[in-house]
């Protein structure tokens, strides 16, 4: 099995004609019966071995960091040592060497990223504990600021080194926890500025994600890649930090009125992953609006059955959705201004 990437490597190393790619691309399109663009292709997958070598590194990095468990020079035995999160980095490293930047294996590189960036994050998380072990709440949020800026600069290093696309929305976050801990040294204590922070650092992440999909409307490059694991980021922080924010679980039931814009902001978050051709706000909001919809079916007496008829209406919404996609993005994009549809990614590929 070819993946885009494989696609997008054949181009550049001159075996096959850009021309050629794109004839096989709107192949493939004809045979699914779906326009190439509207798929939202990512690679994660090139084969089995993929999962065999993601397991294998999985098993490493985990006995890596059991055996730096034991070098604990001189920490006490209930906190974490150093050393752990340091081999883990390391070692996560060194394997990418190989099978991210030779083999190019698209799940053992995501596997190595996090392994890389939780290690580093992990190993100066359990040098401030020996360092600070008593820290308040401002100055653990000026720590956290502290260990995100470090964690940000080894992603950024981790992406001129291997150019994995999820690197970057891991820089991304790691960005937007050095903000976050800033402002929440001065007010630790609001909830409020809290989920207000983590609204706006995924407004943030999302904007980014639309620069890198603007440059690749066509979605056939890395850019494309990036955007995608941008979207995946941005969606749950924009989701859980509204829907928080309008208090839709601080009591134990919902009214109606609350349930009933609950399915309004989901039928918004679909229009706009409609617009993009992205579909992650809409799979970030899905517990709310199914505790919206089961709320309205008991309210309206069918309590015995409410979650039967919660799924039944969400599961055919999404099918239904789901099989017409690209006619309803026609609607939508269609009538949105020029300029903002001209930035869009395109509705049919082949023609563009």
């Amino acid at each position: 099995m070819y993946s885009e990437s494989d696609l997008q490597d054949a181009v550049a190393a001159g075996a096959i004609t850009p021309q050629a790619a794109e004839a096989l691309r709107a192949h493939v399109a004809a045979l699914r019966a779906s326009p190439v663009v509207d798929e939202e292709h990512f690679r994660l997958l090139s084969g089995f071995n993929d999962i065999f070598v993601a397991i294998a590194c999985a098993i490493l990095l985990v006995a890596v960091g059991w055996l730096g468990d034991g070098l604990r020079f001189g920490a006490a035995e209930h906190h974490p040592t150093p050393a752990s999160g340091l081999l883990i980095t390391a070692a996560s490293w060194g394997l990418a060497e190989y099978f991210t930047r030779k083999r190019r294996m698209a799940l053992p590189s995501i596997l190595l990223l996090v392994g890389f960036a939780g290690g580093l994050a992990f190993a100066l998380v359990a040098l401030m504990m020996q360092i600070v072990p008593d820290a308040d709440e401002s100055t653990g949020a000026l720590i956290l600021s502290a260990i995100a800026a470090v964690v940000a600069v080894g992603a950024w290093a981790h992406w001129r080194r291997f150019m994995v696309p999820i690197t970057v929305a891991a820089g991304a976050a790691a960005g937007a926890a050095v903000l976050g801990g800033l402002i929440l040294s001065i007010a630790p204590e609001s909830e409020t500025l809290r989920f207000g922070l983590l609204l706006a650092a995924g407004i943030a992440i999302f904007a980014l994600a639309m620069r890198w999909d603007m440059s690749d409307r066509a979605r056939t490059t890395r850019r494309s890649d990036v955007a995608f694991w941008l979207h995946l980021t941005a969606a749950p922080m924009i989701a859980h930090s509204l829907f928080h924010l309008l208090g839709i679980f601080s009591a134990q039931t919902m009214d109606a009125g609350t349930a009933l814009m609950v399915v309004a902001l989901y039928i918004a978050f679909g229009l706009v992953a409609l617009a993009i051709d992205r579909r992650a706000l809409l799979v970030s909001s899905l517990a709310y609006v199914l505790f919206a919809l089961y709320a309205l079916f008991q309210k309206a007496g069918a309590v015995e059955m409410s979650a039967g008829f919660t799924a039944l209406v969400i599961g055919s919404a999404l099918l239904l959705l789901s099989a017409f996609w690209h006619q309803a993005r026609a609607l939508i994009v269609g009538g949105l201004p020029d300029g903002l549809s001209e930035r869009l990614p395109y509705l049919d590929r082949v023609a563009a």
